[in-house]
């Protein structure tokens, strides 16, 4: 059976879509390891001079294992600086909502694949990505109000995630829109299954 071109574009959407979930998967693995070595006062010259001499693997190895160690998070919790815990709390809840979202993406597109995309998986499918662009908006706002407390300034409002908050709330509600629709669609295919 010839494949049609929406089949096409949705086979390479669905290659990028799982290298961007992988991807997605490293870099929560990594995000506490990152968010330490680049928040204030933990990019100090030793790590640079350490970075430098070549013992990179090892060092960012006991660096990831330090950064994910519970010790080390009830110790930053109990300090006066909570920058690191917020940003990495932040980071990996819109992590992980991003890798759901990408992973119902792949669902949606793999009902494409088969030539059936007006099933109601897809649109139980929507309605999951409907709800993480939601969390995403919701840690955005709260890392904004937590930003607004900390600082006593309006600046927060020029970080990203002022950004995060209007537009992955559009995204939501997209999202939102297309699973109404998905799931109309599925019910009068069944509807017309029926009456044939």
């Amino acid at each position: 059976m010839e494949r049609t071109s929406v089949q096409k574009l949705a086979r390479v959407l669905r290659v990028l879509v799982v290298i961007t979930f992988v991807c997605n998967l490293i870099a929560l693995f990594l995000v506490p390891t990152l968010a330490a070595m680049f928040t204030e006062n933990r990019w100090d010259g030793q790590t640079i001079e350490r970075l430098m001499a070549g013992e990179r693997v090892e060092f960012w190895l006991s660096f990831t294992v330090h950064a994910w160690n519970p010790v080390v998070w009830m110790l930053a919790l109990t300090a006066d600086d909570l920058y690191w815990p917020v940003l990495t709390l932040f980071l990996l809840s819109c992590g992980v909502c991003t890798a759901i979202v990408l992973w119902q993406a792949k669902r949606v597109l793999g009902t494409i694949l088969k030539g059936d995309p007006f099933v109601m998986d897809n649109a139980k499918s929507l309605k999951r990505a409907a709800v993480c662009c939601f969390l995403i908006s919701l840690a955005a706002f709260l890392r904004l109000i937590w930003g607004f407390v900390t600082y006593r300034s309006i600046l927060p409002l020029l970080s990203y995630n002022a950004l995060f908050v209007p537009i992955f709330l559009m995204g939501g509600l997209l999202f939102l829109v297309m699973s109404a629709l998905f799931r109309q669609a599925a019910e009068l295919k069944a509807e017309n299954d029926l009456t044939i």
